[in-house]
């Protein structure tokens, strides 16, 4: 990353507090404080729309302005109003913490969904671009073999999400999924997108605005209620579910996910996996056997996924009917290679 001209940053002010106590950030919280970055952007109605739902509930006030940018602040949130595609920010984590002296938790992003069929649909995902090659063109982010951290409220509001939908009439119009690890921008902070789909038409309507903004607002606890997947507070050292196969939607392994306290990290589609078919070798000796960047790809969401997650134990989770025999027998003995352990249904959740 670049550094930034000191310069074009705003620094916060702090003030001192009498009878000796620790000084405070003028935004709330304590200096060097961990907080959770909500990033929306002007240039996107389904991004800006529940933000400006989210601004409207109380306790926000104004925050640092970062690189002309301005920010809200609320307890421990701090929502931060960009002009640019969101899939371009790279390293905003990064950007926040050395204009504000605040650590950098975890961040979420609004914005919106496309897809070939237009269903309206309100999605939650990770991303990454792991299985991209060098010198690839990357025309949504990322960068080759690279995932961010999933962020661990994914599977909790995620289920989260689906409540207030259907307690907003949202469903069955809208569609609430999730979806496989995708795009970027480049951070190194446990990360997801929370999204408005599929055309203008849903990226503008105002309920779903209010949805997502009460995600939000009741997700990180700023109407006095409970955080929802506060890891470091729920875990209970329970089990991750990592996602291998399947189709973009991930429907096999959301099927688990919908199950109440179950975790989640990166979700792996099928496409992501790239394997170079063995031809006459159909039951290959070896993972080595069969080419391709899809080792790379499962390495990564691992990775970054116990990276997410201090503590847990990862376990993947195959969509087995997805794969073909030599690509099911190539990618469950790498994972033995690698000392992954595979996990079945009844294996995530409250133990």
């Amino acid at each position: 990353m670049q550094r930034i001209e000191a310069q074009k940053l705003k620094f916060l002010s702090w003030v001192p507090e009498k009878n000796n106590h620790p000084r405070r950030n003028i935004y709330g919280g304590r200096g060097g404080d961990m907080v959770t970055l909500v990033v929306a952007t002007s240039a996107d109605p389904a991004s800006i729309g529940p933000a400006s739902s989210l601004l409207a509930m109380p306790g926000w006030h104004p925050g640092p302005s970062v690189q002309d940018a301005a920010s809200y602040a609320n307890k421990d949130a701090r929502l931060i109003k960009l002009e640019k595609r969101l899939v371009l920010e790279n390293h905003l984590d990064k950007r926040w913490e050395e204009a504000t002296g605040e650590t950098v938790n975890d961040v979420i992003f609004l914005s919106k969904h496309v897809a070939s069929s237009n269903r309206p649909a309100l999605t939650i995902h990770p991303i990454g671009t792991p299985h991209v090659h060098e010198g690839e063109a990357l025309t949504a982010g990322g960068k080759p073999r690279w995932a961010a951290p999933p962020n661990p409220r994914i599977g909790p509001w995620f289920r989260l999400l689906k409540n207030i939908a259907h307690s907003h009439n949202l469903i069955p119009e809208f569609e609430v999924t999730l979806e496989a690890t995708h795009h970027g921008p480049e951070i190194n902070s446990p990360t997801m997108f929370v999204e408005i789909g599929s055309t203008e038409e849903y990226w503008k309507r105002q309920d779903a605005a209010q949805a997502i903004a009460l995600l939000v607002w009741q997700g990180l606890g700023l109407g006095g209620s409970t955080a929802v997947g506060d890891w470091s507070r729920d875990n209970d050292r329970n089990k991750i579910l990592l996602g291998i196969g399947g189709g973009h939607y991930v429907p096999r392994h959301m099927d688990i996910v919908q199950k109440e306290g179950v975790w989640v990290g990166h979700l792996l589609s099928g496409y992501s996996l790239l394997m170079e078919d063995p031809g006459e070798a159909k039951v290959p000796a070896s993972s080595a056997a069969v080419g391709g960047t899809w080792r790379e790809t499962i390495r990564v969401a691992f990775e970054t996924t116990k990276l997410a997650f201090p503590g847990g134990e990862v376990l993947a989770h195959l969509d087995h009917k997805s794969f073909k025999g030599w690509q099911r027998n190539a990618i469950t003995g790498f994972l033995a290679e690698q000392k992954i352990k595979i996990g079945k249904p009844g294996d995530f959740g409250p133990c």
